[in-house]
């Protein structure tokens, strides 16, 4: 009998596993429909839905911590790559998500990255600006063509930071045939702004991050509402 019984427990136990990680992709995949739906994305985003058992959290109406992989966003023509998304303490109370409703669904706590590649900074710098790379924390151009009608070839080292028309790019110092331009004379014509502000959690980008890919930006949003994001 106690053979038995052990048998069942762990039949028991593994069918209750078995439920449980087919409720959590369920979900998943529910979650992904609905991002991809309200942002138009051309692929449901990959979800993943930390912690276990996901039942107690579903039955409790509150999620230890959701990630959203988006891949490409495009927000006004703009596209960046590699956007994800980390919510913590999502509260979403069962008997409303499962009847479709997220007026109520709130996250205690959403960070949000993605990268602006440099192909769609090239787009919007200068003429001049002939090649980006990382430099550090900053960025370096390649310079090549006329500034004030003088000839330009050489290289200028870029800062980058967030503002509220996008993510802006300045000359921090620039150099032609070995020689040092005094970047006052030039700032004006080699500065550029991305256009890309906000990120899927409806927070203004605060952070920069320059990358081998490109740069990364973040933003950070506390107690946001997901049904006022989705009516916005």
């Amino acid at each position: 009998m106690r053979k038995v019984l052990v048998v069942f427990l762990i039949l028991l136990v593994g069918g209750v596993i078995a439920a449980d990680r087919i409720g959590v992709r369920m979900v998943q995949n529910e979650i992904g429909e609905r991002v991809a739906a309200q942002y138009d994305l051309p692929r449901r985003p990959e979800v993943t839905i930390h912690g276990f058992p996901f039942l107690t959290q579903a039955i409790g109406g509150e999620y230890d911590r959701i990630d959203v992989a988006v891949g490409d966003y495009t927000q006004q023509r703009v596209t960046v790559k590699d956007v994800r998304i980390e919510m913590r303490g999502v509260q979403a109370p069962l008997d409303q998500v499962t009847a479709g409703n997220t007026a109520n669904v709130v996250v205690r706590a959403a960070n949000a990255s993605a990268v602006i590649p440099y192909e769609l900074m090239r787009q919007y710098a200068p003429k001049q600006v002939t090649g980006i790379k990382a430099n550090g924390p900053d960025l370096q151009v390649d310079l090549s063509g006329s500034l004030g009608g003088l000839p330009v070839s050489g290289t200028a080292v870029v800062s980058v930071e967030a503002t509220e028309g996008g993510v802006r790019f300045t000359p921090r110092s620039v150099g032609t045939g070995g020689v040092q331009i005094p970047v006052n004379l030039v700032r004006q014509q080699l500065a550029w702004t991305v256009p890309v502000r906000d990120l899927p959690i409806g927070s203004r980008i605060s952070r920069v991050e320059v990358t081998p890919d490109g740069v990364r930006v973040a933003a950070t949003a506390q107690n946001v509402n997901l049904g006022a994001l989705a009516a916005g």
